[in-house]
């Protein structure tokens, strides 16, 4: 009997692991013991996410691989970290801004792409679409340090405001980009292709934008519906906004974001259903995004010569510079000062999600070759680690300067 029990728990342990409760386990003590862990060398709690994912990753220790479990959570990870971002935005700053957004965001599309592009056609020599494809892969970011910004409670603060639309205007740009290149990859770049894809988008925001906000009015005004079933419609409208993007031939992150716009008016803050929201994503959902984007880094390849180094650290160095001369332009331009430049660097410097869709797209596409996968790879890891560090050490800076009192009415 001794021996069927010890057999047993080898079968449980062999790695990687496949037991789904073992798995959530793991994941959670991580969750639990990194902030500690990270706060004893005073590291952001976002950096030790992503190292822990790449220690525990298929490249690592191989505890874990990407199966349909990991990739479920990370992706409803992602899609809370938009749509906090658009829940928490205030939307009438928000429009007071929004000719700010568009200054940030036609910089941190155009800086990147215009340093970038050179750097894969003439240096590296890669031919046109792939320079393009990796080019515009550049200008995109995601907002991995934005719950750094939220626990400082800077989530108004003018320069998080413009870097939040910057980012939706930059992303999505790009993502449709995306759509023209694999279009014109496959022969397919023609006007019943364009007509479909601005259709589709039409489409996208009339349901989000006039209809989904309709139903959520009347439900939330519902006082004998439970405060629980507040909470998963609110889930519902979040995820179905997201696949309606998808749809369209946009990133799910886009349409989470905008259902976040749609519904920004109907959740008030602070109340019950606020709190719920963003307590269950920053407790699971984004931690566990954090460890999956770690877990891709496969630092085993650099080892076979010195062309994969020589390209990824030729892309990391781009991105990087591209985002911090967008945000020093912005800082000029309208007047910002030093430590709010940094804090919009820290939040458009990392390269995650849409990054990496991009990239697996046009790898699948044959346009982007295996240099140019494992650089992506490193550049987000790299990049997530310094746009945490730039983020915490702003938001610590700007959480420090006394804010204005509201004026009396």
């Amino acid at each position: 009997m001794n021996s069927n029990i010890w057999n047993h728990a080898l079968q449980q342990l062999h790695l990687p692991l496949t037991n789904p409760v073992l798995i959530f386990t793991l994941i959670l003590f991580i969750i639990l013991l990194s902030p500690i862990l990270m706060a004893k060398i005073k590291v952001p709690d976002i950096v030790g996410f992503v190292i822990a994912g790449t220690i525990i990753g298929p490249y690592g220790l191989n505890l874990l691989t990407k199966n349909l479990g990991v990739e479920l959570f990370a992706t409803i990870g992602l899609l809370y970290i938009m749509f906090i971002a658009g829940i928490e935005l205030n939307l009438a700053e928000f429009k007071r801004q929004k000719h700010k957004s568009l200054i940030f965001g036609f910089l941190t599309f155009s800086i990147p792409i215009i340093i970038g592009f050179p750097v894969c056609y003439y240096l590296l020599g890669y031919p046109l679409l792939t320079s393009l494809l990796t080019a515009s892969m550049f200008a995109t970011h995601t907002l991995v340090a934005y719950p750094i910004v939220s626990k400082y409670k800077l989530s108004e603060n003018e320069a998080v405001a413009v870097t939040i639309g910057g980012t939706i205007l930059t992303d999505t740009t790009v993502l449709i980009i995306l759509a023209i290149i694999i279009g014109a990859k496959n022969g397919g770049l023609n006007f019943a292709f364009l007509l479909q894809l601005i259709t589709s988008l039409t489409a996208f925001f009339l349901i989000v934008f006039f209809v989904i906000p309709v139903v959520a009015k009347w439900f939330l005004s519902k006082p004998e519906i439970s405060k629980t079933s507040h909470f998963v419609f609110i889930l519902t409208g979040m995820f179905f906004s997201a696949f309606l993007a998808q749809m369209g031939g946009l990133d799910p992150i886009i349409g989470a974001f905008i259902a976040a716009l749609a519904l920004n008016r109907l959740i008030p803050r602070p109340s019950k259903l606020f709190s719920n929201i963003e307590f269950i994503g920053n407790a699971i959902f984004i931690p566990f995004f954090l460890i999956s984007v770690g877990m891709v880094v496969n630092f085993h390849v650099f080892f076979a010569g010195p062309g994969a180094l020589i390209i990824a650290f030729s892309l990391t160095i781009v991105a990087l510079a591209g985002k911090w001369v967008s945000a020093f332009l912005t800082q000029k331009i309208l007047c910002y000062s030093n430590t709010q430049r940094k804090l919009m660097f820290g939040l458009s410097s990392s390269h995650a999600a849409a990054t990496l869709a991009i990239i697996l797209i046009g790898y699948k596409s044959k346009i982007i070759d295996d240099n140019i996968l494992n650089g992506t790879v490193v550049l987000i890891l790299v990049t997530c680690i310094v746009a945490s560090v730039a983020t915490e050490n702003a938001a610590k800076k700007l959480a420090l300067i006394p804010r204005p009192e509201p004026a009396e009415v």
